[in-house]
């Protein structure tokens, strides 16, 4: 009797552990099941892209069109020796204002002037034979007349004659020109205007056509100034001369100036894409100076509304710019755009876009249509 309460008893005991055995394991699995299911859920909450989106703004494109310049001399010279010697004095220097034919500079030729002297004195003797020879020719005509002499005799004197006239031109052309290359030998200033630069050292020696020599003198006319800017083709036809334009030069900030457009290329460079345009501006108190940077603006006309987006919005892609689209269902839609002009921070939008769109900015590069994505959330301020 006490073996089948014992036996009993175990039973219970048994059957009791097996259970809280089963409970726990149970347990066990539930919470590993809760534990994959959250798992899951943040793995699928980490599949999807957190973005943030902007709506493209509305507005009137700006009605002005900045672009940079290259601004130059009216005129500029440069001034090399016509003519081989030392520098002997040079009498401006640069920012010196010089008037046209005001000398720059004194040269010191010997060879030319000997080659003068020389040349001088040929031309003496050549007139002295033509005298000679006139005076010859004259005395056989005259005994031409009165049968003392033939035809051909006379001839002859006339002919010495004429090949003495001959060689004392060509004397006196030689003089000439030495004269001038002696003139040479001061060099003067062409055009009124300022010295921009001097290279001209006493003593130097100084040949002349010599390609790769640096020029002596530099003068600039600055009275009035160029302005040099390459107009992109997209732009070019609402450029033309007679319009008035607006620049600014870094060292004179807050400061414009006012310039006209004089002539334009007509013509489109083909490896930048832009028309070459002139513009000349007043230039009285000298505050532009050749070989400056400037900025210059236009005014355009007809400027249609525009939309604008942030330039980190954009993805430049072999089928060309593209934003990323959010759909109503919170997936990707790549979406060609077609951009009008960059103005640094935004690009105007010309057309793919309507306006009401929620375009993602700073896209993934990898990003591809129908992925899902999730608009981050904004903090409240």
């Amino acid at each position: 009797m006490l073996d089948e309460v014992q036996s009993r008893t175990l039973k219970r005991t048994g059957l009791i552990a097996a259970m809280v055995a089963i409970g726990v394991v149970g347990v066990g699995v539930t919470a590993r099941m809760n534990t994959d299911r959250e798992l899951a859920a943040t793995a699928r909450d980490n599949a999807v892209q957190t973005v943030k989106v902007v709506k493209p703004k509305h507005g009137a494109g700006e009605a002005t069109l900045q672009l940079p310049g290259n601004v130059q001399a009216f005129n500029s010279a440069p001034i090399f020796a016509r003519t081989n010697g030392y520098v002997r004095r040079w009498l401006v220097d640069i920012g010196d204002t010089v008037g046209a034919g005001q000398t720059l500079a004194i040269l010191d030729a010997p060879e030319i002037d000997q080659q003068l002297a020389q040349a001088q004195a040929d031309y003496q003797t050549a007139v002295a034979n033509q005298k000679l020879a006139r005076t010859t020719a004259e005395r056989w005509e005259t005994l031409l007349r009165k049968d003392a002499v033939s035809h051909q005799e006379a001839d002859e004197k006339a002919g010495d004659y004429a090949a003495k006239t001959a060689v004392a031109n060509a004397q006196l052309a030689n003089v000439k020109r030495l004269r001038a290359m002696q003139g040479f030998e001061r060099l003067t200033a062409p055009f009124p205007g300022v010295v921009t630069s001097r290279s001209a050292q006493i003593g130097a020696l100084v040949t002349s056509g010599n390609a790769a020599s640096q020029p002596l003198f530099t003068v600039s006319d600055v009275h009035r100034m160029r302005i040099y800017v390459r107009v992109p083709q997209s732009f070019s036809a609402q450029i033309h001369p007679g319009m008035s334009t607006k620049l600014t030069v870094p060292e004179y900030p807050g400061r414009t100036f006012n310039a006209v457009l004089v002539r334009t290329a007509g013509a489109v460079d083909p490896q930048s894409g832009t028309v070459l345009v002139e513009l000349q501006a007043d230039n009285g108190d000298r505050a532009l100076k050749p070989g400056g940077y400037a900025q210059v603006t236009f005014p355009l006309s007809g400027a249609e509304s525009t939309l604008r987006l942030p330039g980190s919005a954009i993805l430049f892609r072999e089928s060309g710019p593209t934003v990323v689209v959010l759909d109503a269902n919170g997936r990707a839609r790549l979406q060609a755009i077609k951009i009008g002009r960059d103005q640094g921070k935004e690009v105007e939008v010309v057309s793919g876009l309507t306006g009401s769109e929620q375009v993602v900015d700073t896209p993934p590069d990898a990003i591809e249509n129908g992925d899902q994505l999730k608009v981050e959330a904004r903090a409240r301020s």
